[in-house]
């Protein structure tokens, strides 16, 4: 670690490891005689875990290490007292049902990082004790929107409080407790290259590494452009035997010749996948060093022990959907990269190749749905596909909206509410809008969507009332958007499938959408855990065997804590993913 500056951020997808990487960054500052502080804004955070030591919302010493500090940010918290401080000013002046609505409309992820951006900020700007330490790392950093909503003037001013048809992710500045000159004092930090340096972190996946050239697009576009790439988990076979092991590497190895052109001008550094859980301070070590790593790693493949997990297919969750059943609403929901759109293909031609009269529709670019269903060579004659352009639904809402709400509005206040729309809940009400055709034809036939809405979005939808209509985005029809979200209540016509990979941090986020749903009044059907490596059988490379092994207790919290009904896909190795994972079950349908 040459890094001398005293910021540093890391950022990345879920689960690429941002926060192992964070943590042995911390553990060999403080190694080196720096006074470290780890600070932790991820609502998924394991900081306790990783570092092996209490870990809460106050600067705590690190066990082993005198000169380690950490504290997490709980960013439900942080975004629970803004919105308290939002609201405590109309009590005795609203009604409890207006509260209610602003409450809401204040639970969406922008306003979920704004509150914790400003319980960061005093870490930036030295006044909660920052000057005490030599360095400060971040584990997650803002993202582009909430660095330009708080950078507009409009935002700060008394336009907020004044128009309800504001910036309703951000609510009244009175509420922040950073003033606009200490956030302004933290953005000139983050900009300056003698300060801070940003580390983006992704996997050797395209799908990790599009979105690592997004971010350090939107960070380089904000004057933040001391950045560094740290491409993580790279897999490399140690059984040169074992054909999944080698299939493994080589997928891993052409994902990396795709990696995006400005990525390929960032300083970078990959790193191994190892056979262990990076988790106490010995482990964290390692991942800066070699011997350390391989010394750890032979202690642990050879007290392997091969263990598998039966998990119930898809061809099984696909049986249990039809049952009975000539018609309904299928929706995959999860985050970016754990395979929605491989899973809403799959049960979508299954339904079809059983006869049914399937519709399959998605948020995804055309060229991706259509790749998986190409690769089939021939599609099944009672299946249509659907392809929604988000982008296209977004700019015709946007666009419908600003007409609305920028009327007689100055520059500046268009511009707040321009910014306000790029909230990540915007593209979902305004796909949303077009999933509404969709969800009539579920009475009908099938409809597998690929992507649904989360509950904050769906509450939004449904608060009714002239107070709705001023203050929400969607200044659309209430009435007319109703019933599909009385659609998505009933368990008899709307099925959610959650879909995770093996992962502590993928499952983590997949409850939160869970509990995100359940606020909503949905409850989903069943989970789906993608890319199982314990779901085969015959891996004989050490390294993959001990991941099999990882998962088998991620899966069992999944399985005896958060879902009623569990289903997997076992890791696939082929480029052509849909025939593969369907092989079996045409073989034996035959």
């Amino acid at each position: 670690m040459t890094d001398s500056t005293s910021y540093l951020f890391f950022t990345g997808k879920g689960g690429v490891g941002k926060t192992s990487l964070a943590c042995a960054t911390a553990v060999e500052l403080a190694d080196s005689g720096k006074t470290v502080l780890l600070v932790s804004t991820d609502p998924a955070s394991n900081l306790k875990d990783v570092l092996e030591s209490p870990v809460d919302e106050n600067i705590n010493s690190i066990n082993g290490i005198n000169n380690l500090f950490a504290i997490n940010i709980n960013p439900e918290h942080a975004a629970e007292e803004y919105r308290n401080r939002v609201t405590q000013p109309l009590e005795g002046i609203a009604t409890k049902d207006e509260i209610n609505k602003i409450r809401e409309n204040l639970s969406g992820a922008c306003t979920t990082e704004i509150a914790s951006f400003d319980e960061f900020s005093r870490f930036v700007s030295s006044e909660s004790e920052g000057e005490k330490f030599d360095v400060i790392i971040f584990d997650t950093a803002p993202t582009g929107h909430t660095l330009r909503l708080l950078e507009l003037p409009a935002a700060w001013s008394s336009f907020t409080d004044e128009n309800p048809d504001g910036a309703s992710c951000l609510g009244p500045t009175s509420a922040l407790k950073s003033g606009k000159e200490r956030y302004h004092l933290v953005v000139d930090r983050l900009r300056d290259t003698d300060l801070t340096t940003f580390y983006i972190v992704s996997r050797a996946e395209k799908a990790s590494l599009k979105e690592a050239s997004r971010t350090s697009k939107e960070l380089k576009e904000l004057g933040m452009s001391n950045q560094r790439l740290y491409i993580n988990g790279v897999f490399k076979a140690i059984e040169k035997q074992d054909s999944l092991a080698i299939k493994i590497e080589e997928m891993a190895n052409e994902q990396l010749e795709t990696i995006p052109d400005n990525l390929k001008l960032l300083p970078s550094k990959s790193y191994p996948l190892l056979p262990y859980n990076v988790l106490g301070i010995s482990k964290l070590r390692s991942l800066f060093n070699n011997e350390l790593q391989k010394s750890i790693s032979e202690k642990m493949i050879s007290k392997l022990e091969v263990s598998t997990q039966v998990l119930k297919g898809i061809d099984q969750l696909v049986d249990e959907l039809c049952m009975n059943q000539q018609n309904g609403l299928i929706m995959t929901m999860g985050k970016g990269g754990v395979g929605k759109t491989i899973a809403a293909s799959a049960i979508a031609v299954l339904l079809a190749k059983k006869g049914f009269e399937v519709m399959l529709t998605t948020t995804d670019p055309a060229a991706h749905i259509q790749d998986f269903i190409e690769q089939l060579g021939e599609m099944p004659p009672t299946l249509t596909v659907e392809r929604i352009d988000p982008k296209a639904e977004t700019q015709r809402y946007m666009e419908k909206i600003l007409l609305h709400k920028g009327k007689g509005q100055s520059e500046e206040a268009k511009k707040l509410i321009q910014e306000d729309l790029k909230s990540p809940c915007t593209e979902e009400v305004a796909v949303f809008h077009a999933f509404s055709k969709a969800i009539s034809m579920a009475k009908r036939k099938f409809v597998v969507m690929d992507t649904a809405p989360t509950g904050h979005t769906l509450l939004l939808l449904d608060t009714a009332g002239s107070y709705h209509r001023d203050i929400m985005r969607n200044n659309l029809n209430a009435e007319r958007l109703k019933t599909p979200y009385m659609s998505l209540q009933d368990p008899k016509l709307a099925k959610i499938i959650l879909v995770s990979l093996p992962e502590t941090t993928p499952m983590r986020e997949a409850a939160s959408l869970q509990d995100d749903l359940k606020r909503a009044g949905i409850k989903p059907y069943a989970w789906l855990i993608n890319q199982s490596l314990s779901m085969l059988s015959g891996i004989s490379d050490p390294l993959l065997r001990s991941r099999a092994n990882a998962e088998i207790d991620v899966i069992h919290t999944i399985k005896s804590i958060h879902a009623e009904r569990t289903y997997g896909i076992p890791f696939i190795a082929e480029k052509k993913l849909l025939p593969a994972l369907l092989h079996e079950y045409y073989e034996t349908s035959k």
